[in-house]
């Protein structure tokens, strides 16, 4: 069984979070907490990035959805550096591939 982690940059005031293993309903709890927490400094920009992520399960895309109608509340830039293609399948077949600001790479 995968473990679920992630590793936090800042980078002035924007932060972005890297996504490891499987984002499912064992995970979701801790990673709505610590972006919740991270919200909360005021980035100017907040990115997640998938590239490592294995798997997204519909509560995972809940979260991720709440991080993104924060930002369009709170006035910071909310994008997501596109997973492997099991998880942006789930982009895809959810149809929130268009709710979302997905990125092929990284912002510089």
């Amino acid at each position: 069984m995968d473990t679920f982690q992630w590793e936090t940059e800042k980078s002035g005031d924007s932060i972005r979070v890297a996504l490891i293993g499987e984002l499912d309903l064992a995970s979701t709890e801790a990673l709505e907490s610590e972006l919740r927490d991270l919200e909360e400094t005021g980035p100017s920009e907040l990115v997640l990035d998938l590239r490592r992520l294995k798997f997204l399960d519909s509560t995972g895309l809940r979260v991720l959805s709440g991080a993104n109608k924060r930002a369009q509340e709170g006035g910071h830039a909310f994008r997501i550096v596109k997973g492997p293609e099991a998880v942006q399948r789930v982009f895809d077949i959810t149809g929130l591939s268009d709710h979302f600001e997905l990125v092929d790479e990284e912002p510089v």
